[in-house]
């Protein structure tokens, strides 16, 4: 055998070789496989469902009021003609105004709050308070805290001016003496459960920031 035969004899075996074992390395392709995708770093991930959620309902609402409901779209037409208004924002000021009202209704003094009552609700306080006042009787009262709270309605009208409808469960100690300082009902140390219904009312998109409680029940 000549020796360019048998050079060409090496080669082939080698190369024969060198092909077994990338077969066993890597592995056989069979047919079409569909490439490998790159799993998303967690980064990513977070990127994408940030971007199905602004894409989707506006979580500001839907978290307090059911998805396509009338007070739903009440509450995307109020943010339509105030970009900056925010339920929950509203609902954390309606707390505090909840303890504001109540704890000055309960001492007499609804000079402070009467801005923001609507005419007819000052009246209805007003009548309360001088008829106590006319019997000699003083309330003693210490706010304990809003135990729940819920939006429980939105409505908007064509002029503009939406109504916000809030449940409230609220706790506070009550109690009631006479004109010479008997106690004529309650437990100036019992924590009492108070629930309240009570409707803020706003024309949005106007200069004036302050909501008005034009409605109140239980």
């Amino acid at each position: 055998m000549n020796s360019p035969l048998l050079q060409l004899l090496v080669l082939a075996g080698i190369a024969v070789f060198l092909i077994l074992r990338l077969r066993s390395v890597l592995g056989t392709r069979d047919g079409y496989e569909k490439p490998q995708v790159k799993t998303p770093e967690p980064a990513q991930r977070r990127q994408t469902d940030f971007e199905v959620i602004e894409g989707g309902p506006d979580p500001d609402i839907i978290d307090h009021v059911p998805a396509d409901s009338p007070a739903a779209n009440a509450l995307a037409q109020m943010k339509r003609l105030e970009p900056s208004f925010s339920v929950g924002e509203f609902l954390s000021g309606a707390r505090g105004a909840y303890e504001m009202i109540l704890m000055s209704f309960e001492r007499g003094d609804l000079e402070e709050i009467k801005p923001f009552l609507s005419a007819e609700v000052y009246e209805s306080f007003a009548l309360v308070v001088n008829e106590r006042e006319a019997k000699g009787l003083k309330i003693d009262a210490e706010f304990v805290g809003v135990k729940e709270l819920q939006l429980v309605d939105a409505e908007i009208d064509e002029s503009s001016e939406a109504e916000l409808t809030v449940r409230f469960v609220g706790q506070l100690k009550n109690a009631v003496y006479d004109r010479d300082g008997n106690l004529a009902e309650g437990d100036p140390n019992a924590i009492k459960t108070q629930r309240d219904v009570w409707t803020f009312a706003r024309i949005m998109g106007s200069d004036d920031p302050n909501w008005q409680l034009v409605a109140t029940g239980e």
